[in-house]
């Protein structure tokens, strides 16, 4: 299917394990949570995926202290198998924005493998992601996605801990600057769908402008006469 280039879906997606070497979807791990928020010539629509999901292993402790899902509420929860459908209807044709990509890509192929389906995610949408990304921006930088709320101004005090669908809707602001500066984040109406509920408008902090003070009569008078005095001895740059 031909990408909407207009259309843009900002993933996470938390697991039963933490990344290792070879990726932790090779040692048996599952997706437990989705989180998806849509966005629309560069607004977000106020449509979201959102889903907890039941997997087939327990939750290495190492994560739960991440995300802080546990064996126990996701008891009740339903299978991936019983959500991928919607999952990929609500993907398919976008472009697919996620920070460290390959992680969230590699597990989302590993489900949709387990399910006997063949398909891959790059057959549903392109994918980019914004952990390169940021890499080329701020080279030789940590680049978390804490870190690039910090230094886009976003306020993101709500993440205590790691939420599919609270860190896309972070991550969705964190690309709108990192791509164009944008701080408007406002929702376009009447976007909604069944599987899709209006959401919150994040805060964005934004930068004081810095007051500017003209220098004072005395002030230039003083900077002439030291113009001058440096022009006496040589070459005055400030007068080229």
């Amino acid at each position: 299917m031909k990408a909407n280039y207009d259309r843009l879906v900002v993933l996470d997606t938390e697991t039963t394990g933490m990344n290792r070497e070879g990726g932790p979807h090779y040692q048996g791990h599952n997706i437990i949570e989705i989180g998806a928020v849509e966005i629309i010539n560069r607004k977000l629509t106020g449509r979201h995926f959102h889903a907890y999901i039941k997997p087939t292993r327990a939750i290495d402790p190492e994560a739960i202290s991440v995300h802080g899902i546990t064996d126990a509420f996701l008891a009740d929860k339903p299978q991936y198998a019983q959500i991928h459908q919607a999952f990929v209807d609500f993907i398919q044709g976008a472009e697919l924005i996620a920070h460290n990509a390959p992680f969230d890509v590699g597990f989302m192929d590993h489900e949709f493998k387990n399910l006997g389906v063949s398909l891959q995610t790059t057959e549903l949408c392109t994918i980019t992601d914004t952990l390169a990304m940021a890499k080329k921006i701020f080279p030789g930088k940590r680049n978390n996605l804490d870190v690039l709320c910090d230094r886009y101004g976003i306020d993101n005090s709500r993440r205590t801990l790691h939420g599919a669908l609270l860190d896309a809707e972070i991550l969705a602001d964190v690309y709108l600057l990192m791509t164009g500066g944008q701080t408007n984040l406002s929702f376009n109406a009447g976007t909604e769908t069944d599987n899709a509920s209006p959401m919150a408008p994040r805060t964005v902090k934004r930068q004081k402008s810095l007051k500017v003070i003209p220098a004072s009569a005395d002030e230039m008078s003083a900077h002439e006469a030291r113009l001058d005095f440096i022009e006496q001895n040589g070459s005055c740059l400030w007068r080229q």
